[in-house]
């Protein structure tokens, strides 16, 4: 299935604000939020999708990743300093540890929670050195494991339905790993590639899967998000977008069957913004006739 312009899916944009560098949405279904952040200028942001009420956590420092916690209303994330909560009304923060603190150079990029609850997060350079970052969890009792090495652009993670696999995106590979994954323990076993993207594609950033066992990949400088079979390396459906560096995407809504996407308008020269005005926007295609998973949470 390849939307063409005349049935191309009614996306819209969810509110009147652009992100610098747009990444990670997160549905809470507790509070009907989707919440997305802003890399670059160290925001979380929050909004109820049907008032559009909008509210802005200040983080004052690049935050790669973040996730919901169990327990109670607390973000875990990953940001330049390291690990650390960040208390959802102030924006207090919380230090717990920073793996990489011989490393002034890197800073995390992409996160979520694995089933068991333990908080993954990737580093790369600054400069995009490569192979200068990792991937780490951070474990319910705090404590701090690096899983994978030698990364470039540590970006999207999805697991399997059956908890099994660890689809993992390192974006200059142009492909999709699957690590065995043991849930019980977090630990990973071989590792093959399931999906090669083609090159014109766009780079392969943020990544979700449905209820199919389907992943959903965000290209940046793809304009588009598109949908494959891990299981076979087919493409099923291309999902157009008006802008370039499409980033990020997830499932919300009552029955996780809204997919939003994040983007950004980093790097864009002002022709290219007067060209693409809606750069840095948060989209919705809502109704999407798929379904999501729910977003795993940090065990604290």
């Amino acid at each position: 299935m390849f939307p063409s312009k005349t049935d191309t899916p009614a996306i819209r944009v969810v509110l009147d604000h652009r992100c610098l560098l747009g990444e990670g949405p997160v549905w809470d279904a507790r509070q009907g939020l989707i919440c997305w952040i802003d890399i670059l200028n160290g925001e979380i942001h929050q909004v109820e999708p049907t008032q559009t009420t909008h509210s802005t956590v200040q983080v004052y420092q690049p935050i790669g990743s973040f996730a919901l916690c169990q327990r109670d209303s607390r973000f875990v994330a990953a940001i330049k300093d390291g690990f650390c909560f960040i208390d959802r009304q102030t924006g207090a923060v919380s230090m717990i540890a920073n793996p990489e603190a011989s490393r002034p150079g890197n800073r995390f990029n992409e996160g979520k929670c694995d089933p068991a609850g333990r908080f993954w997060a990737g580093t790369m350079s600054l400069i995009e050195e490569p192979e200068a970052g990792s991937v780490y969890t951070l474990n319910p009792d705090l404590s701090v494991t690096r899983k994978i090495g030698k990364v470039t652009i540590s970006n999207g993670m999805a697991w399997s339905l059956g908890h099994s696999q660890l689809y993992y995106i390192d974006t200059p590979t142009f492909t999709v790993k699957s690590f065995l994954f043991n849930n019980k323990t977090g630990q990973l076993g071989p590792v093959r590639t399931v999906l090669d993207i083609p090159e014109q594609e766009g780079y392969p950033d943020g990544m979700t899967i449905d209820n199919e066992g389907m992943l959903w990949i965000a290209h940046w400088d793809g304009w588009q998000i598109t949908r494959w079979n891990p299981n076979t390396g087919e493409i099923l459906l291309r999902l157009p977008l008006p802008v370039a560096k499409v980033t990020s995407c997830t499932f919300g809504g009552p029955t996780l069957g809204d997919l939003y996407i994040t983007t950004a308008r980093v790097g864009l020269s002002e022709k290219e913004i007067e060209e693409q005005p809606l750069a840095g926007s948060l989209f919705v295609w809502p109704d999407c006739g798929f379904t999501g998973m729910s977003a795993f949470e940090f065990d604290a």
